[in-house]
């Protein structure tokens, strides 16, 4: 599939009703159990992607935008969330992502983007040059991802109930 605004917008705007809808309101143990290890609960996800609706997509997109020479992004702190959500409810976290996602939308449908807006280039500071395409392509399957990654954390909560039916899902194979 080829990247079209239109349709990443389809995306970009149902993630907050999606998580809303599969999280809130949940038992603790949904929400904060993670797969073990470094990995991240529900409620981890949320506070990263409320970071990613402060700090990144848009301020990015801005960036690349910018008449400035200096088209540089900020490292992004991938981990900032723990210390930003502490003491916060998942449904705070909930509003607060919908609420900065709406805003962020807002900013791009108001951005005028055409084929040439969208191969401007910033500068990542792992990859080095990227489009604006790249980057917003990135957006929608950011969220996507997260949605999986919440789906096969919240499933893997019942690995041992479901007896030998693991074996008909992938969720639960390694690697």
């Amino acid at each position: 599939m080829k990247f079209s605004i239109e349709q990443s917008l389809d995306i970009l705007e149902r993630t907050p009703a999606v998580l809303k809808k599969l999280l809130d309101g949940l038992h603790d143990e949904w929400i904060y159990s993670n797969e073990g290890g470094d990995t991240w609960s529900p409620f981890d996800v949320m506070g990263h992607l409320i970071q990613g609706e402060k700090l990144d997509w848009i301020p990015r997109m801005k960036i690349i935008l910018n008449d400035s020479a200096e088209k540089k992004f900020e490292p992004f702190d991938r981990f900032k969330q723990f210390e930003e959500s502490e003491g916060k409810h998942l449904s705070q976290l909930i509003a607060e992502f919908k609420k900065r996602r709406k805003q962020n939308l807002k900013i791009l449908r108001n951005t005028r983007l055409d084929e040439k807006i969208l191969n401007r280039k910033g500068i990542h500071p792992e990859f080095g040059e990227v489009t604006l395409k790249q980057l917003l392509a990135t957006w929608v399957v950011h969220d996507l991802a997260h949605i999986l990654q919440v789906s096969r954390t919240m499933a893997k909560q019942y690995k041992d109930e479901i007896g030998p039916w693991t074996k008909y899902f992938s969720v639960f194979e390694k690697g």
